[in-house]
């Protein structure tokens, strides 16, 4: 059964200051249509523009990952993106009334506990995830960031982290599956290290820093000097600091013993979501950042545009679903119209595919530059419709008594020529519910590794009279 589209059943809203910019920020996620995604609206800027949550508009990866679209930037993304993701949302705006995410604890938790509260409403329409066909590597070698993404049937991480610290030392995370994201990541809050804490102030930035939005680990004693600045940056008494050392700073608990790498963990799914799509895949990475996870966001990215051009996989030789005597049992067209010979698999609510073995004996190449026979489109885009009119009869009981009819045709393109001792396998993906006996569908049709074909077609079931 394949899953739907999720939302929030209603808005939430959060208030809070930037980690940067130390400015008061008010956020609100709303609810969003089938097939939107993730979607930045800045409502303090002329004309509201949108950024979308995608990694071709990311532009910062220091302290955090910051896009930038149509004018406009927003801030710190990743801890509601991986909130969002983890909740197992696909649609969602976010509106802002500044250029940074509120920081709140430094967790993705708050945001979590807000959605768990307004609860996720089904769409009409199919999640896609993205399922890895082989294996993908990436490597930095100036960050010393190294991740490696294998096909699994689960979103599951796998993260290390090296600071060549003595406070921190190795440390790893594992979430087996996305599930866990609520219980085991949430709360894991950002951490950062004393000598770059100062130089982050130095610069200006962590305006909004505060000692209950992160975790600040101490391995190199404190001056009196350093103590006086670090005390000022976060408008605390020098008292707060009088005895710290080597440690964590006000002796916060850690929620986990491991917090650091399962926060590491909480980023890439932030930033993997930038990729657009929920993942079917084991990542493994060894001292991501966030630039890293934005560069391997790119290469999944990359790999979806290449995978959807490849062929489905199939044996052919394998004992078809529906031959060609079953076919003529479904289908009412006949020679010369009958335009599939087998279908090879079909998932009801999901998709279809289907074979046809195109030979010169075909009507149509008499006519269709006979003296150099092409298919034509029209005849591809029927046996399109034909395989997809299996999917949508899977949805009666007696498929011998329906019919399927054309009902409009869109976004239809021409990639590669049909000729004659060509195989083309025809898929049709459902791209929303059947509802009212309308089915919305995108074909593809392959001739070896290219595609020939492809458009989105609309039909209706009606009963024979």
């Amino acid at each position: 059964m394949a899953e739907k589209q999720q939302t929030l059943k209603e808005s939430i809203e959060f208030n809070g200051v930037g980690l940067h910019t130390g400015k008061p920020v008010k956020m609100v996620i709303k609810p969003a249509p089938a097939n939107h995604w993730f979607k930045f609206k800045r409502i303090d800027l002329e004309g509201n523009p949108i950024i979308c949550a995608d990694v071709d508009y990311v532009y910062s990866t220091k302290r955090g990952t910051s896009l930038k679209q149509n004018g406009a930037e927003v801030h710190t993304t990743e801890h509601v993106l991986a909130a969002l993701y983890g909740m197992s949302v696909d649609n969602a705006l976010i509106e802002v009334d500044g250029p940074e995410i509120p920081i709140l604890d430094g967790s993705a938790q708050l945001f979590v506990d807000a959605i768990r509260k307004a609860g996720l409403e089904e769409q009409d329409a199919v999640r896609e995830y993205f399922e890895l066909s082989e294996n993908l590597k990436y490597e930095n070698e100036e960050k010393q960031a190294e991740i490696l993404a294998v096909p699994d049937d689960e979103y599951r991480v796998t993260v290390m982290v090296d600071y060549n610290s003595p406070l921190l030392g190795t440390q790893h995370a594992m979430m087996y599956n996305i599930r866990e994201f609520e219980e085991q990541i949430a709360g894991c809050r950002t951490f950062v290290f004393l000598r770059e804490l100062m130089q982050l102030v130095s610069a200006g930035l962590i305006k909004g820093g505060d000692v209950n939005n992160a975790i600040v680990m101490i391995d190199t004693d404190l001056t009196k000097e350093e103590k006086e600045k670090l005390a000022s940056t976060f408008n605390k008494p020098v008292s707060m600091l009088k005895e710290v050392g080597i440690g964590i700073l006000n002796n916060i608990d850690l929620r986990f013993e491991n917090e650091p790498a399962r926060h590491k963990l909480l980023d890439i799914i932030g930033d993997l979501a930038l990729m657009g799509k929920h993942i079917k895949a084991h990542i493994l990475a060894a001292r991501p950042g966030h630039l890293s996870n934005c560069e391997f966001a790119k290469v999944l990215k990359q790999q979806v545009k290449k995978q959807r051009t490849r062929p489905p996989q199939y044996d052919l030789t394998k004992e078809p679903l529906y031959n060609i005597n079953d076919v003529e049992d479904i289908l009412p067209h006949r020679y010369p119209f009958l335009l599939v010979d087998k279908i090879i698999e079909l998932q009801k609510d999901d998709y279809v595919v289907g074979m046809k073995n195109v030979t010169r004996n075909e009507e149509f190449f008499n006519g269709h530059f006979p003296g150099e026979p092409i298919m034509p489109g029209v005849m591809i885009i029927e046996a399109m419709a034909q395989t997809g009119g299996f999917l949508v009869l899977a949805h009666v009981d007696d498929p011998t008594q329906y019919a399927t009819y054309f009902m409009k045709i869109d976004n239809v393109r021409f990639k590669h020529k049909v000729i004659p001792g060509d195989t083309i396998l025809l898929k049709l993906e459902l791209l929303s519910p059947i509802r009212r006996g309308l089915a919305h569908m995108k074909g593809t049709a392959y001739v070896g590794d290219k595609i020939a074909a492809e458009g989105e077609l609309l039909a209706q079931i009606a009963k024979k009279q």
